[in-house]
């Protein structure tokens, strides 16, 4: 069983940094066996992901160009947290610059990790009722952004056959449908 006191940190020297993230090694030292070793670190803010329902019961997707995958990819608006902001703030704002849609109401879940091996972000995810177009998009430079609406009860399927492939998107699904199938036990009660 893993013991975080076993491990202690010796140095962290920074490697690059870019705008959304500074690349670290961390060396640590493993204490029991006193060996020492190097890994790499992505330093980067919070970020938050939002799942935007329409008051028709769709839900609002992107597609926009992935550098990382180098293809257009599927997936929920969201985007990284501005210094001072909270993670529903952040997800409101995501979402209208990338849809021009604005909730009627939020509900926040998470923190979750999404890759505490490599990152130290946490994501947050906004469950965003009833949006409604507002505005036209202001996607940030170099965003290309296509808006597609598509029905909520769709979305199992999407994941089941390959459409929808983001990971960050998929746990955000699956952590509110969790909450929300706890909240129907808990009402049962």
């Amino acid at each position: 069983m893993g013991n975080a006191k076993n491990w202690k940190l010796l140095d962290k020297m920074s490697l690059r940094d870019f705008r959304v993230v500074s690349v670290q090694e961390h060396v640590y030292e493993h204490v029991p066996s006193g060996k020492q070793k190097g890994y790499v670190v992505c330093d980067s803010a919070d970020w938050v992901f939002v799942i935007p329902v329409t008051p028709d019961n769709e839900v609002v997707f992107i597609r926009q160009f992935r550098h990382g995958r180098g293809e257009v990819v599927l997936e929920i608006p969201g985007g990284v947290m501005d210094p001072g902001e909270t993670p529903e703030i952040t997800g409101i704002r995501e979402l209208k610059e990338e849809t021009g849609y604005v909730p009627e109401s939020v509900e926040m879940f998470g923190p979750l990790l999404p890759n505490p091996g490599l990152n130290t972000a946490n994501f947050h995810i906004a469950l965003a009722r009833n949006c409604r177009p507002t505005s036209q998009p202001a996607p940030e430079p170099f965003e290309e952004i296509e808006i597609e609406l598509r029905p909520l009860e769709s979305v199992s399927e999407m994941i089941s056959n390959g459409e929808l492939t983001h990971a960050l998107c998929i746990a955000a699904f699956a952590v509110t449908q969790a909450h929300q199938n706890q909240a129907k036990i808990q009402a049962q009660r």
